[in-house]
């Protein structure tokens, strides 16, 4: 990607798509740092966008070395880094490459853990593979209940939910969900009925000596990506068709709505819900639902088979990161008459772990390489 200045010095272009794009003026314009338009603390504007002339143009531009010298015909000048432009420009045009996988995967992503991890190059690794795979395991944290809070406040803020701030994961008496139980758990997304979804779970090993309970992760986007190339007809109907979730015990009901596989307004996979046990399918024409019902079971079969799904026991100290936009968790049934099993969770928004990460990434310097 180059950008460039027309003959006449009155456009800037960059070159995309084997192609020159014209960069908009008031594009340009938005993105001044004068000290006089721009706070200098907050990097924020001092100015309305909507105060400009619609027919602002450029009157004079030139590119020396990495700098490009634009002047406007409203009279304002500035000085921008090429760069930096670049920079901006991609932000608008691709996504961080991620890296699908399955059973076979090779480089379970680890880090060992280390005191203010967050602070150092490493806590910068743990966010990257965490966002290049849809999950990472700390290992060799303090196996302290109640650590996880401490971990997931020194990225961002907790996100309560009526389970509370963190939750244990044991068998309990009278239980207000299946994960208190010792039942073996498919492959699932949490709170798919919630709005909004959270989009980050942690689950900490406190102790795990029961006979069982060995923990299971599924890439969904690897299974929606499998699913689009072999049954390209089951995949638009997932990723078409809204469902309702709803979870309800005695003092709460929650209740939303959205397909299987989430796409975004450019076609790219958005978000995976999946959770069996709590969905309500529409009533639609029956040869439709005929349809849908073999797509969500041939979706729900991958997601838990020998294909796609790893499956290993947490240790003490092993602290687990899921994108839960993404990846499907489970786990294998238990025996809690042989050895305790205890694990601690909690759940974080995106914006608390992506801000550490480009934070991180600008304080080391460190550029995505995945």
């Amino acid at each position: 990607m180059k950008i460039g200045v027309a003959k006449n010095k009155k456009k800037v272009f960059v070159s995309l798509y084997k192609k020159n794009l014209e960069i908009h003026p008031i594009w340009l314009r938005e993105r001044v740092n004068n000290e006089d338009l721009l706070d200098q603390i907050s990097g924020q504007r001092l100015y309305d966008p909507s105060d400009f002339k619609k027919n602002l143009k450029i009157k004079n531009a030139l590119i020396k070395k990495k700098s490009l010298n634009v002047q406007f015909s409203d009279g304002i000048k500035s000085n921008y880094d090429v760069d930096d432009l670049i920079t901006e420009i991609n932000k608008s045009l691709s996504y961080r490459k991620i890296s699908l996988w399955d059973s076979k995967i090779k480089n379970i992503p680890k880090v060992i853990y280390k005191t203010n991890i967050f602070e150092t190059k490493e806590g910068c690794d743990l966010l990257q593979k965490f966002y290049q795979y849809g999950f990472t395991i700390v290992k060799k944290t303090p196996s302290e209940k109640n650590f996880i809070k401490k971990f997931a406040y020194s990225i961002g803020v907790i996100r309560p939910t009526n389970f509370g701030v963190i939750f244990n994961v044991r068998s309990v008496n009278n239980p207000n969900d299946l994960a208190y139980t010792t039942c073996p758990l498919p492959a699932h997304t949490d709170n798919p009925y919630r709005k909004p979804i959270p989009g980050i779970q942690m689950l900490h090993c406190i102790e795990n000596k029961s006979k069982g309970g060995f923990s299971t992760l599924t890439d969904g986007f690897a299974v929606a990506e499998y699913l689009k190339k072999k049954h390209h007809n089951f995949f638009k109907l997932l990723s078409t068709v809204k469902i309702r979730f709803t979870y309800v015990s005695r003092d709460t009901i929650l209740e939303n709505w959205g397909e299987i596989i989430e796409l975004d307004s450019n076609g790219f996979l958005k978000k995976v819900r999946l959770s069996p046990r709590l969905d309500y399918v529409p009533v639609l024409k029956k040869e439709k639902l005929d349809q849908f019902y073999k797509a969500r079971s041939l979706f729900i079969k991958l997601c838990n088979s020998k294909k796609f799904m790893i499956k290993f026991k947490l240790e003490p100290g092993d602290l687990m990161m899921m994108d839960n936009y993404r990846t499907l968790h489970g786990r294998t049934s238990f025996d809690r008459k042989i050895g305790k099993r205890h694990l601690q969770g909690c759940y974080i928004d995106h914006d608390s772990a992506e801000s550490k990460m480009k934070y991180l990434e600008r304080e080391f310097n460190i550029a995505w390489t995945k």
